[in-house]
């Protein structure tokens, strides 16, 4: 399994990947195995706010329809439009083609709490 080590990770299989004041959000590669073929993701607009834990869009997939929970607080400052087209990318490269959104972090400290690759591993380990 495709873990980066450069990224925080929530227990509900979201990703973080920090870049200055922003975060770049997707679901880990567990997670997309999990849920199978992805079909559809539904995603906030540009401008809009999320809130550290919850719900910020779903996505679909052949199984199952899950919530996807924002891993951090902020505006929504980009959108992974090619996924509205090609949902698979969420398949095919969970941590860089298949991102969802973009945040303009409220409170970058949230990004620190979040788990790192090690310990996301762990949680893993509970799921075997």
């Amino acid at each position: 399994m495709n873990l980066p080590k450069d990224l925080r990770y929530t227990k509900d299989h979201e990703w973080v990947r920090v870049k200055g004041a922003e975060a770049e959000v997707g679901v880990t590669d567990f997670a997309q195995g999990e849920l199978g073929d992805v079909v559809f993701v539904e995603l906030p607009q540009v401008g809009a706010s999320v809130t550290q834990m919850k719900s910020f869009g779903t996505i679909d997939a052949v199984k199952t329809v899950s919530d996807l929970f924002a891993p951090v607080s902020g505006e929504v400052v980009a959108v992974n439009t090619d996924l509205k087209g090609d949902p698979a990318l969420v398949n095919q490269s969970p941590y860089e083609k298949g991102w969802m959104i973009r945040i303009k972090m409220a409170n970058p400290a949230e990004a620190d709490v979040l788990l790192n690759a090690d310990a996301y591993e762990k949680v893993l380990g509970a799921h075997a």
